[in-house]
């Protein structure tokens, strides 16, 4: 029963520093990024609407590629851009016209009746979805963009890992206890 109890201690601090390794790396790296954090390649947007239900939930994390200037995107291509309001949106393109200076595109949320007022000018276009979405974990993320937030993810990981050093401690130094009482004893 003492082994199975010390090997699931095992797991379970091995389960927090690798929980406390990542939230230090979100934490880090939104903070670096000055907003949404870029991670191999990818940099992550939070829906913060439901215009593009079903296919992305409300508070759902999804990833984009970055886009260059001048790259060109397809009908049914979900792309996110730099609306006139200087707010980022993540619409499907729906239509594309060509003009002797710019590409247009006409885009829409899936949720949505009708198609944005305003078409998309390429160089507004900052990225495209990548396939992948983590859903509800933009919660997570945009708390985690509060003071307060970033206070208790740097907080928290630190009082877990000072409890897990006391932890320590204390077991190392029963166990040094037990040995000199035992050599004590056979003296």
């Amino acid at each position: 029963m003492k082994k199975l109890l010390k090997i699931l201690s095992t797991l379970f601090t091995g389960f927090c520093v690798v929980i406390i390794v990542c939230l230090a790396v979100l934490v880090i790296s939104v903070k670096a990024s000055g907003g949404e954090p870029t991670i191999f390649g990818y940099q992550f947007k939070t829906v913060l609407s439901g215009s593009m239900e079903p296919t992305f939930d409300t508070g759902s994390i999804i990833a984009i590629e970055l886009t260059d200037e001048g790259e060109s995107f397809n009908k049914n291509d979900i792309v996110t851009f730099v609306d006139k309001d200087e707010n980022l949106v993540t619409h499907r393109v729906t239509d594309i016209q060509q003009t002797k200076a710019e590409t247009l595109y006409t885009t829409k949320g899936d949720n949505n009746e009708g198609a944005d007022i305003e078409p998309v000018l390429s160089t507004n276009i900052v990225g495209k979805y990548a396939g992948y979405t983590i859903p509800y974990a933009g919660f997570l993320l945009n708390y985690a963009n509060s003071k307060l937030g970033s206070a208790l993810l740097l907080f928290i990981p630190g009082l877990l890992l000072f409890s897990s050093s006391i932890l320590t401690l204390r077991r190392t130094l029963l166990g040094f206890k037990k040995e000199h009482e035992a050599s004590t004893a056979r003296s």
